[in-house]
């Protein structure tokens, strides 16, 4: 299943056209080449295939991640690191 959770922009290589992302708490990195608007820190993105897609708005973001806390709250510590990376990395 392909779970798009908002991530948090961390930092920004302009050179490489990448950012590091905290996705609740686990943090990586992806392209932001898809993405149409300036990426800066502090902005949540959503994330597709290790590729930013979209910007979305603050309040839509911690609405969202509040109700994926509550879900991942309920997994042990590895299944939840787990599907924060495969939700955001699905292929198909």
């Amino acid at each position: 299943m392909c779970l798009s959770i908002p991530s948090k922009v961390v930092s920004i290589d302009k050179d490489r056209c990448t950012a590091i992302v905290d996705t609740i708490g686990v943090q990586r990195e992806v392209g932001i080449d898809f993405i149409e608007k300036e990426v800066k820190v502090g902005d949540f993105v959503l994330i597709h295939i290790g590729f930013a897609m979209n910007i979305i708005s603050q309040e839509d973001a911690l609405e969202s991640i509040k109700v994926y806390q509550e879900i991942l709250q309920k997994m042990d510590e590895e299944e939840r690191r787990q599907a924060i990376i495969d939700g955001d990395n699905c292929s198909g």
